[in-house]
């Protein structure tokens, strides 16, 4: 029996996942806005979001748990039992997708493979190093040449200035400054060693 690392709160992970049997999990652009609908509703109230991206057959999210009282907090309305593990809430999330594309394309059965993967990230150039990876995902898949081409990542999100859940402010930051984040995603990297170690 495989173990698999618990989501502990207060802390950031790379979650990512593929469908099973490499089956699409996106189909068409209604899935990616479906399923980020969907994420908006069970992840946001219990996770800060610094990067995402959805391919055809996978997807990477980094996430930092929020703590017990964060949660709490943003849950003033229900009792202290109500609050499920955060593994739950994305269990959850996994489940209603896998539903939507069950129901909408006849299909039946699992869609991601069990369980989802998490790494823990403990500090911030790992941190900076996943961020970059996740832009760069579809670039290293042939969809595009550049991070700013792609459009169901975080990326574009980074460097505007429109409205946004993600923690636009505290990733910038981490790249020191806007300017600089352009710049570190303009240069092409090697991600070899980061993939051997998340076995993809």
């Amino acid at each position: 029996m495989q173990l698999v690392e618990p989501l502990e709160f207060g802390k950031y992970y790379h979650i990512y996942n593929r469908g099973i049997n490499s089956e699409n999990l996106f189909k068409e652009n209604r899935n990616h806005e479906h399923f980020l609908k969907l994420y908006n509703k069970h992840i946001e109230p219990i996770a800060e979001t610094f990067a995402w991206c959805l391919l055809k057959n996978h997807f990477h999210l980094l996430v930092r748990i929020k703590s017990f009282e964060e949660i709490l907090q943003s849950h003033e309305e229900y009792e202290i039992k109500k609050i499920i593990a955060p593994h739950q809430s994305f269990g959850n999330l996994f489940n209603a997708y896998t539903k939507a594309i069950n129901k909408g394309y006849n299909r039946h059965g699992a869609l991601f493979e069990r369980p989802f993967k998490r790494k823990l990230i403990d500090n911030d150039s790992y941190l900076r190093a996943v961020i970059k990876y996740i832009h760069y995902n579809p670039v290293n898949h042939g969809f595009c040449k550049h991070p700013i081409e792609y459009p169901w990542s975080s990326y574009e999100t980074c460097i505007s200035e429109r409205p946004t859940k993600l923690k636009r402010e505290k990733v910038i930051v981490l790249f020191e400054n806007t300017e600089n984040l352009k710049i570190l995603h303009n240069q092409k990297e090697n991600f070899d060693s980061l993939e051997q170690f998340l076995n993809l």
